[in-house]
């Protein structure tokens, strides 16, 4: 029975993490979840069975029919809209990743040979709904400090530039803290278009992870991009960054590379939170957190800091 409700509620995190909002459940749906929580409520008083028989109890049931569980779970499946049930979003078979070679030249005549590459490319071109954009990084091709996100959101395809929605407001805010200037620094995204989700409307609502077939089609566009402004080090903002830098599975959890110096294409990587992180509670222990890695870049890339700088977030 945990189980069952546990999967549950880990379909609903699944569908609300991919801008699902409404779920409808039929008559019968919530007559059986009403079912299971009162059966669950009987269960709690109740003397909590062995291990080895909880084991054995959701084994396979060698009496004809199936068991209360699994009609349950059955009802509660049928019970959710086509487009919510356990299915991963579609998505577009790609074609191997591009090999991009650059033409000779100066810094400004390559960006712009990567530019039209990457913006009339028929890959990217497909992937994106009509009207929006395929986004490519902006900023000084001369930055010593490049930031690289995850992919673009609902503001970024419609103006074509990555960080252009309240996150990007942050980073920009995050910049200046350091004494720079947007217009100082490259920004940049793993991912060259917002990943899809299935829509009636032709609006997409929320937004989901790029699958791992998506961030390798797009990472050597990110690399011809490091080849040209050559920064003398990266900034990987949020989990995706981490992952399509640093390789899937390497890392648990972003905690766990935080705050740490890694590599990537021969330059020093660190890796800090997504600015969204703090948009979801804009806490002074959350904002230290990411200040303390922009410290580090800070330092590496031998920027001054002041005293007051240092103590940013601090509580007093």
């Amino acid at each position: 029975m945990r189980t069952i409700l546990t999967a549950l509620s880990d379909e609903l995190k699944r569908l609300k993490t991919a801008g699902v909002r409404t779920v409808t459940v039929s008559d019968e749906g919530m007559a059986a979840l009403r079912t299971m929580v009162a059966q669950s409520k009987e269960r709690g008083g109740r003397k909590q069975e062995p291990e080895g028989e909880t084991q054995f109890a959701a084994a396979p049931s060698a009496s004809p029919g199936p068991r209360p569980e699994i009609r349950a779970s059955a009802a509660i499946e049928a019970a959710l809209p086509p487009a919510s049930r356990r299915t991963p979003p579609a998505t577009a078979v790609l074609p191997p990743p591009p090999v991009v070679e650059l033409p000779a030249g100066s810094k400004a005549a390559r960006w712009e040979a990567l530019r039209e590459l990457v913006l009339s490319h028929p890959v990217c071109r497909a992937q994106v709904r009509p009207g929006k954009k395929v986004v490519l990084g902006v900023g000084s091709l001369d930055a010593q400090i490049m930031f690289v996100g995850e992919a673009p959101g609902a503001d970024e395809e419609v103006q074509g530039e990555p960080f252009v929605g309240p996150a990007g407001q942050l980073l920009t805010k995050m910049i200046q803290g350091m004494g720079l200037k947007r217009e100082d620094v490259y920004i940049g995204n793993i991912m060259n278009w917002r990943p899809q989700l299935p829509t009636d409307s032709g609006e997409q609502t929320g937004n989901r992870p790029p699958t791992t077939e998506e961030l390798a089609f797009c990472l050597p566009f990110l690399r011809a991009q490091i080849e040209v402004v050559n920064p003398a080090l990266l900034v990987a903002l949020g989990k995706t960054a981490l992952e399509g830098l640093l390789g899937p599975g390497r890392f648990k959890t972003l905690g766990e590379a935080r705050g740490q110096w890694h590599e990537f294409a021969g330059r020093p990587v660190m890796v800090t939170y997504h600015p969204s992180y703090i948009l979801r509670e804009p806490t002074p222990k959350k904002k230290r957190l990411i200040w303390e890695d922009l410290l580090k870049v800070m330092e590496r890339a031998a920027l001054p800091i002041s005293q007051k700088q240092r103590d940013y977030f601090l509580d007093k």
